[in-house]
């Protein structure tokens, strides 16, 4: 039985382990949730989801969060919540990956989505 085909996973040590920018582990009908990994000096991007809410789960590294006007320190064990319609970005300001997982519900990307990097996720 494959990672991905399992229902209960164990999703810090996946997404301590993942280097790719975004790596969707599982979709379901109103949530997915996903594997992200920026790099040294990276960002997500600025970004609004329209009818999907967002959590974003950090476990390791150290970033800032900017969710509307409001911009703070994020590092392991912070979770940051993003409502529907509000903008965001992530930013890595530590030294190696700011690793972490995050969920939407609705789900937003396809199903087995993975991009190697934001470059790659971007051209999508």
């Amino acid at each position: 039985m494959s990672e991905t085909s399992k229902l209960t996973l164990p999703i810090v040590d996946m997404a301590l382990k993942n280097d790719e920018f975004r790596q969707v582990v599982w979709t379901g009908e109103k949530a997915q949730l996903v594997l992200m990994a920026i790099p040294e000096g990276g960002e997500i991007g600025g970004e609004v989801h329209e009818g999907h809410d967002q959590l974003l789960y950090f476990v390791s590294g150290q970033g800032r969060a900017k969710i509307g006007d409001v911009e703070y320190d994020v590092a392991k064990g912070d979770v940051s919540m993003v409502p529907s319609g509000s903008f965001h970005n992530f930013t890595n300001t530590g030294s190696g990956m700011l690793k972490l997982y995050t969920t939407y519900s609705p789900p937003e990307h396809a199903p087995g989505t993975e991009h190697e990097t934001k470059a790659e996720a971007d051209a999508e």
